[in-house]
């Protein structure tokens, strides 16, 4: 007797894999990490200091004798790299943003503490002016205003090599001038600095989303009702990013990053399947702050927000993540 499969049953059930747990992780196709988190840390001068940043709920500025602490659960955690950003004093700041090359400076003080400390970290340092400028800008304007190109890039290439010279093992240039990542890769190549790596924010867009960290390394304020739209990437264009990836790519960058992270997924997917190189997002302030608030108000689980969008990351090709959520993905993934 013939056997009839009836019209309403299907001959595949999705939903079959799906039933239970084991056939659930059998089949994910992407994971998170937490090898594939980089946790961005705002280090303050002074001993024992640690200031709250308010737009950011816990996130806070410290110290460097803080920092080691922070350092430490990193790499109990398994976290690989930290990324560090100043807030400094104002009285240091300067038009011309010299305290960017001190050698003593904030900075390089806290690298050569934390390689000392733990030298199996990775460390990672901003190249930007705008922490040291009395104008807020991420380099030396004009008397109109403009950014000037290649008076900012002699800054920055004495910048990125006073973290060198401290130990630094990963330079970020995030100031978006053309032709920076050339300059600064001959530099350290000139300072016998060959192993440093450039991670360059390659496509870096003028986002709203940077409101909180402006405010956490001080910048804010200086910076005022100005924009940096003259440098940053128009949000609305995803093929002159590719273009800005692969110049940064020519002129020696190890690796390539995009910022905001969340609202430009649609690049980050376009970078890695155009050149499949080591590509990161940067999960900014603003993207944190929203998940803290609407898990504050109820609209969410924190943890659950936090880990989907860090799986949102690696799904569209991201090869890892800076994101102020890395100590608490990593308990995540590790509980």
């Amino acid at each position: 007797m013939p056997i009839i499969i009836p019209s309403q049953y299907p001959a595949t059930r999705m939903r079959r894999m799906r039933r239970d747990p084991f056939t659930r992780a059998l089949m994910r196709e992407n994971t998170v990490t937490a090898s594939d988190l980089i946790y961005p840390v705002f280090v303050l001068d002074g001993q024992n200091q640690r200031q709250q940043v308010a737009s950011m709920p816990g996130v806070e500025r410290v110290s460097v004798d803080l920092l080691l602490k922070v350092a430490e659960e990193c790499v109990s955690l398994g976290i690989p790299v930290m990324a560090l950003f100043p807030m400094v004093d104002a009285s240091l700041k300067t038009y011309d943003g010299a305290e960017a090359t001190n050698p003593d400076g904030l900075i390089p003080r806290a690298v050569r503490a934390l390689k000392n400390a733990f030298p199996q970290l990775g460390i990672m340092t901003d190249v930007a002016l705008d922490p040291y400028t009395t104008h807020g800008q991420d380099g030396l304007p004009d008397e109109n205003g403009y950014i000037v190109n290649e008076k900012t890039i002699e800054m920055l290439i004495r910048q990125a090599l006073a973290q060198a010279e401290a130990g630094v093992d990963i330079v970020a240039p995030s100031d978006m001038m053309d032709g920076r990542i050339g300059a600064i890769r001959s530099a350290l190549e000139g300072d016998s600095h060959i192993h440093t790596r450039i991670m360059a924010y390659s496509a870096k867009y003028a986002s709203g989303y940077y409101g909180p960290f402006r405010e956490a390394v001080g910048s804010a304020a200086n910076l005022g009702k100005a924009d940096k739209n003259t440098y940053q990437m128009d949000p609305a264009n995803t093929d002159e990013a590719l273009r800005e990836v692969a110049l940064d790519l020519a002129e020696g960058a190890d690796m390539v990053m995009v910022k905001p992270g969340m609202p430009y997924l649609d690049v980050l997917r376009r970078v890695k399947d155009t050149f499949g190189m080591p590509t990161f997002a940067y999960q900014v302030s603003g993207e944190y702050a929203m998940i803290e608030a609407a898990a504050a108000a109820g609209a969410g689980d924190r943890d659950a927000l936090i880990l989907e969008t860090l799986l949102a990351f690696k799904r569209a090709g991201c090869t890892g993540v800076l994101t102020y959520h890395a100590r608490d993905a990593a308990r995540l993934i590790g509980g």
